[in-house]
């Protein structure tokens, strides 16, 4: 487990009294049979913007605290836990990350302020089909007088009903598939031509099918420079990807250990359930299997932090080995706890639905598999 500082263990601790006494499962329950319009409670996101979790990886000169990757990913672990619906993952991480990394003096002034306050929620606008494939970009931005010109569509985006600022990958030169000529612009949610379509989830979370048709932006909204998009966007996802691990690592955890709650009271035939053999292995293998996964987490973390090269391969070994264990974990949930599991009235099954929407996020356990093999050259 990684070290952590004074100020890391604070915020952690923070993060759990108030994920568990303000935003239990039962709350996310109650946002779900409410079905609220942007899949969270706007109340409790504007509690998360109050109490710094909106800044935490943003520089002090921009309203932030500069916490680091590893902070942000110990809220979003507490969050994970108690299936917390917010835009956290979208906004404080992903979009401030493409700014922090590729944005200009006047495009980091003009918005991570308003990040770190709460007041806008930022997402990135990055696939086109129901694969997450970055590179396959098809929507074009043509130059168009001293701007752009943006035309194309966007599937999976999350947040994408609440957000008032999209990150786009939008091609500037080459074909589907390349991996150079992409380029990303900042595009508010609000310009003309922008239309969106909110998508219902299984895990009841928000995200949209967002059309940009012929979206005119001024050269101030390109995001570091024409056609080189590429690399910054994969940073940016990395960065992303890691902190989405951390949600599901900590999801995983409350399912064990609410599973292991259930095999130490449930009775059967005459004695506790988890005093069978069995059950005890297959409790045992989720335990080392979770141990493993926050290595992989923490590592990637902090190697982002860190600026360490490795970081590609760390950030895909985490996703892939938290994806398997979650799974694992999530399914084990629902058969440990028998037929109850298989009820809604259960928290197994929004578990299980949060799992299979976790793992497809950002690319399953298959892409990154693939891309760690890519990555050490096999």
């Amino acid at each position: 487990m990684a070290v952590l500082t004074e100020e890391q263990s604070m915020l952690r601790d923070a993060a759990r009294t108030w994920t568990q006494e303000k935003s239990p499962v039962s709350a996310f329950r109650k946002m779900r049979d409410a079905n609220m319009p942007l899949g969270y409670d706007p109340a409790a996101f504007a509690e998360m913007a109050e109490m710094g979790w909106t800044g935490v990886i943003i520089p002090e000169a921009y309203g932030g605290s500069d916490f680091g990757y590893l902070s942000l990913g110990l809220i979003l672990e507490e969050t994970g836990r108690t299936l917390t619906a917010s835009p956290i993952l979208a906004t404080a991480l992903a979009a401030t990350s493409a700014i922090i990394l590729g944005g200009s003096d006047a495009q980091k002034e003009a918005w991570l302020p308003k990040i770190a306050s709460g007041e806008l929620v930022g997402t990135l606008a990055i696939d086109e089909g129901p694969h997450h494939r970055p590179q396959n970009v098809k929507t074009k931005a043509e130059k168009a007088g001293s701007g752009y010109k943006i035309s194309g569509s966007k599937s999976f985006v999350l947040e994408g009903m609440a957000a008032g600022l999209f990150v786009v990958s939008a091609r500037t030169s080459g074909a589907e598939g390349d991996a150079e000529g992409i380029s990303l612009f900042l595009v508010p949610a609000d310009a003309k031509g922008v239309t969106r379509k909110a998508l219902k989830l299984a895990d009841s979370r928000g995200a949209a099918n967002v059309t940009f048709e012929g979206v005119e932006v001024g050269a101030d909204a390109l995001l570091g420079g024409e056609g080189k998009g590429g690399p910054l966007l994969e940073k940016t996802l990395d960065r992303a990807r890691a902190g989405l691990s951390a949600e599901m690592l900590g999801s995983a955890v409350q399912a064990f250990e609410t599973t292991l709650d259930y095999l130490k009271t449930r009775v059967q035939f005459g004695q506790v359930i988890g005093s069978f053999q069995a059950l005890q292995h297959r409790a045992a293998k989720m335990f080392t299997d979770l141990e493993l996964a926050r290595s992989c987490v923490e590592a990637a973390l902090t190697a982002i932090d860190n600026d360490s090269p490795d970081v590609p391969e760390l950030v895909s070994l985490a996703k892939a080995k938290v994806g398997d264990t979650l799974h694992l974990v999530s399914n084990e949930m629902v058969q440990m706890h028998g037929g109850i599991g298989m009820t809604d009235a259960h928290d197994a099954g929004l578990y299980l639905k949060r799992a299979r929407a976790t793992e497809a996020t950002f690319g399953n356990q298959a892409y990154h598999r693939d891309r760690y093999a890519r990555i050490q050259g096999y």
